[in-house]
C-alpha cells in the first residue's frame, strides 16, 4: 500500500475518533446542563422512562415550553393579597382539613396563573414548576397526590396536614419569588 493512502487513512481514522468524542463530550455537557437545571426532577424523569434518551427528550421539551412563557413576579398588591389568602387556607385547616387542603391547591393554581403558568392541568403545572424550582416540585407532587386520595376516600387528617406543608412550601416559593415577601 502506497504511503500516501495510510496517510490519508490514518488521517481519516483521527478525524473520525475526533467527531466521536467532540459527539460524546456535547451529550454530556447536554446531559449535565439538564441535571443542573432539573436536579432531583432530572432522576425521577429518567426513572420512570423506558429510555434515558427519551427522559432527555422530555426535559429539554419541557424547558423549551417553559423558556416561550414570561413569567413574571407578582405585585406587591397581588402579594399581599394572596398572603392574606393563605393565612385564611390555613385557619381554615382547624375546622375542615378536607375543603383547606382543597383551597390551597386552588389558590395554588391560582397564583401560577397570575404568574404566567400555563394552568391547564396538574401535570402542566407540575413540569413547570419543576424548570424553574426542581426541588420544590416534589412538595407539590406529594400534596396534591395526597389532594387525589382524599378525593377517593383514602386520605386522612394527618396526610392533609401533611399536604398542607407541602403546599405551604410550594405557596411561599410562588409568591416570594423574585422578591422579599412579608411572610
Amino acid at each position: 500500500m502506497d504511503a500516501k493512502w495510510i496517510i490519508v487513512i490514518v488521517v481519516a481514522a483521527v478525524v473520525v475518533l475526533a467527531l466521536v468524542a467532540w459527539a460524546l463530550a456535547m451529550r454530556a455537557r447536554r446531559r449535565q446542563e439538564l441535571k443542573d437545571r432539573f436536579g432531583p426532577e432530572y432522576d425521577r424523569v429518567v426513572e420512570d422512562a423506558d429510555r434515558r434518551r427519551d427522559a432527555e427528550r422530555d426535559l429539554r421539551a419541557r424547558a423549551a415550553r417553559r423558556d416561550e412563557i414570561d413569567v413574571r413576579d407578582l405585585s406587591p398588591a397581588a402579594r399581599d393579597r394572596y398572603l392574606g389568602q393563605w393565612h385564611d387556607v390555613q385557619a381554615h385547616f382547624v375546622d375542615d382539613p378536607a375543603m383547606a387542603t382543597n383551597e390551597a391547591d386552588s389558590l395554588i393554581a391560582t397564583v401560577m396563573r397570575d404568574r404566567g403558568y400555563p394552568v391547564d392541568d396538574f401535570d402542566t403545572r407540575a413540569e413547570m414548576v419543576s424548570t424553574d424550582a426542581p426541588e420544590l416540585v416534589r412538595h407539590y407532587r406529594d400534596a396534591h397526590e395526597v389532594w387525589t386520595r382524599h378525593q377517593r376516600g383514602d386520605a386522612n387528617t394527618e396526610d392533609l396536614r401533611n399536604a398542607m406543608v407541602h403546599y405551604r412550601s410550594v405557596f411561599e416559593e410562588l409568591v416570594g419569588s423574585g422578591s422579599e415577601s412579608r411572610a
